[in-house]
């Protein structure tokens, strides 16, 4: 073996060998090779070293640490990239005399891929992935990810990689073309045989793009903008591809790289980085302090939600044992489970002993006592507090001291709840989106007496369950509904001042929320809101305005959807909502009995009250300590509640706006609200 050359000795993430005539280069930079400054310059350095080396004839890039390279430093992106730069790397990989193997292990995403892609051949060990995601950070790849992959796999394929984002398994890449070799064993063995095997170079842009049947690549285009709904940098990976189809690879990647830069320049790519990091920051930080053992959790109740956080856990390889009241309720959410991995395996998306696996871990239960061994068990009965606290009494007295109590409540007092049990600090709050087998985001109240490893223990489910786990203090509503419904109140608030439901629908949509407030009322069901406006009559303030079409609706039997009728009318069997005039006819009823004089309302104005109610809730929300963090309530509001991601979430949306502005507009929205309404301070968004 070569002794390492002085020249790399201190030239750390990259360490320089040699065997059997072909010079390796190591990237060490843990936890998961990310492609830094000093990475870059590592191999730029390396690959000098090795065209001087006379005992070599062949190089290859290897990671440490299981991992190829993960993808690129984002720290860098909110300036100007450090050199050496990628395509600098590559451009010295493709000018090497000698040809370059990249060997590809755990994840090996974004610039990491480009990397790669730039080497003359591609060996993989089982396992990994590989993947171009920089579409979920708002740019397109910027080192040649748009086209070398059109030499290998052709225009719509290459669309559909930069597109998605989507992670591919090692095997199926090689399937495809992108990789060369797939080896189970050494793979440093394997990768230094397949660099003495390569008969020469293969520098992937000197070959002619592949070509599409026709009219293939324009209706992919046409539905990715469409799915996208033409966002910048769909609309430039798009470009990208078109330019690498008409232009020579030259004038392609300078394209390509120009667009990059605009991209990541771009509002909407610091956004997405933005909660990028939020995650991180998350994930870091809301861990268990000492994780604790879950090898089987109970569920009491066996509706929608009870269902899917059975599901949830059952999927993720923990037994789950659900207990209902009603006489085969768990029976019968089980057959339902049952039917939709039928359905899945008989799609060929689901493989059929994965299917049994998880179906046989969906157990149900006759009697409470059968939950008496859980290690977790989580109510998630009717929305109903003397409900919810007859559950919490009954598993008091059933489960061992030491289990902990979840309630799943989106709204109601998680420390009045406590005190239904002996010990309130078993109790803490888990609150599931729907479908809770699917939705990322898990919001853990951590209820006044909540004690350490009831905490600990709602945090490793979180982890177990892969999704994100946002802490909440206890209030109305906790972090994200707290929000929603001074956001809900302001869109019901501008129905009587002239609005009407589909106008804002609409208006939000068109904006970047998912669904607009009217048409998520009708889907989620009028009367859970309607119940809890009732129970909650006695203690309204009659000096606030009080918006009462929503009662209406629901004492004339509309609840939405489910009844075929709500703020919208519904065909039967449809989803599909249809403008009814006779709730045009009740808003502008409830307006004239108030005294309301009716207005015109721009699609701008209803934006921006609705984001800007959402932002002084959300000052209020850090002002009570309720959120740990303000990127906390940005993550709760884009995975959980719709908002748009390239938005960054309300508090980054407000940290954009003009100080002065947002407050004049706080106090503007006030004045409109009245009695009540209390004003945040808004200058913990500055900066």
């Amino acid at each position: 073996m070569t002794a390492q050359p002085a020249m790399l000795a201190d030239t750390a993430p990259v360490s320089y060998s040699a065997e059997n005539r072909v010079a390796v280069l190591t990237i060490d930079n843990p936890p998961v090779n990310v492609g830094t400054a000093e990475v870059r310059a590592g191999l730029i350095a390396g690959l000098t070293a090795a065209q001087a080396d006379p005992d070599v004839d062949s190089i290859v890039l290897i990671g440490s640490g299981g991992h190829f390279v993960s993808g690129s430093d984002l720290r860098e992106f909110d300036g100007p990239v450090l050199e050496p730069q990628l395509p600098t790397v590559i451009a010295a990989i493709e000018s090497s005399r000698k040809p370059v193997v990249a060997a590809l292990s755990g994840t090996t995403l974004g610039g990491g891929f480009e990397l790669a892609l730039g080497c003359d051949g591609r060996i993989a060990v089982a396992g990994g992935v590989i993947g171009l995601p920089e579409i979920t950070l708002g740019m397109i790849p910027g080192a040649g990810g748009t086209q070398r992959p059109l030499r290998l796999v052709g225009p719509v394929r290459t669309l559909e990689l930069i597109t998605t984002g989507e992670r591919i398994p090692v095997e199926q890449a090689h399937r495809e073309g992108l990789i060369d070799r797939i080896v189970a064993g050494d793979l440093r063995a394997e990768a230094v045989r397949f660099a003495r095997e390569l008969p020469g170079k293969r520098v992937l842009r000197s070959l002619p793009p592949l070509e599409s049947e026709p009219g293939d690549l324009e209706r992919a285009a046409a539905a990715m903008l469409r799915r996208t709904k033409a966002r910048p940098h769909a609309v430039a990976a798009v470009g990208a591809v078109l330019v690498g189809l008409a232009e020579p690879a030259e004038c392609a990647l300078r394209h390509e790289r120009a667009e990059f830069n605009r991209l990541r320049r771009g509002s909407e790519a610091s956004a997405l980085r933005h909660l990028f990091f939020a995650r991180r920051t998350v994930r870091k930080l809301n861990r268990p302090s000492e994780p604790r053992r879950l090898e089987q959790v109970g569920v009491v109740g066996a509706g929608t939600m009870g269902s899917g956080i059975a599901r949830a856990f059952a999927e993720s390889g923990i037994r789950a044992i659900v207990f209902d009241q009603q006489d085969n309720a768990a029976v019968r959410a089980k057959a339902r489970l049952g039917e939709s991995y039928r359905t899945a395996v008989e799609a060929g998306k689901l493989d059929p002993d994965e299917a049994r696996r998880r179906l046989d871990l969906f157990e149900t239960a006759g009697n409470p006592a059968d939950l008496a061994d859980c290690d977790l068990v989580v109510e998630a009965v009717f929305e109903d507090r003397d409900v919810k606290r007859a559950v919490l009494s009954q598993l008091d007295r059933l489960l061992r001291s030491e289990v902990p109590i979840a309630t799943n409540t989106s709204y109601l007092d998680v420390d009045d709840l406590a005190t239904a049990v002996g010990d309130p600090g078993r109790v803490v709050g888990m609150h599931f989106f729907s479908p809770a087998h699917r939705a990322e985001v898990l919001e853990i109240v951590r209820a006044r007496e909540t004690s350490p490893s009831a905490l600990d223990t709602a945090l490793t489910a979180a982890n177990i369950l892969n999704k994100v786990p946002i802490i909440a203090g206890v209030c109305d509503g906790f972090i994200g509904n707290r929000i929603y419904n001074a956001y809900r109140r302001q869109c019901e608030l501008m129905l009587e001042e002239g609005a009407l439901p589909d106008q804002i629908d609409t208006a939000l949509t068109e904006f970047g929320f998912a669904m607009g407030p009217f048409a998520v009322a009708d889907m989620s069901g009028l009367d859970i809101a309607w119940r809890m406006r009732t129970a909650r009559a006695d203690r309204r303030d009659p000096r606030e305005r009080y918006p009462d079409v929503a009662d209406t609706l629901c004492e004339q039997g509309r609840f939405g959807q489910k009844s075929g009728a709500g703020w919208y009318r519904y065909e039967p069997g449809s989803r599909t909502p249809h403008v009814d005039d006779h709730v045009r006819t009740l808003i502008e009823a409830s307006s004239e009995r108030k005294g309301i004089s009716r207005r015109t309302f721009s699609a701008d104005e209803i934006v921006d009250r609705a984001l800007v109610s959402m932002a002084n809730e959300a000052a209020l929300i850090l002002a009570d300590r309720v959120a740990d963090r303000a990127s906390d309530i940005d993550l709760m509001l884009t995975l959980g509640y719709g908002f748009p991601a390239y938005e960054g979430g309300i508090t980054h949306w407000a940290g954009r706006q003009d100080a002065v502005s947002l407050m004049r507009r706080v106090h503007a929205l006030a004045v409109s609200t009245g009695h009540g309404f209390v004003i945040g301070d808004l200058d913990v968004f500055a900066g």
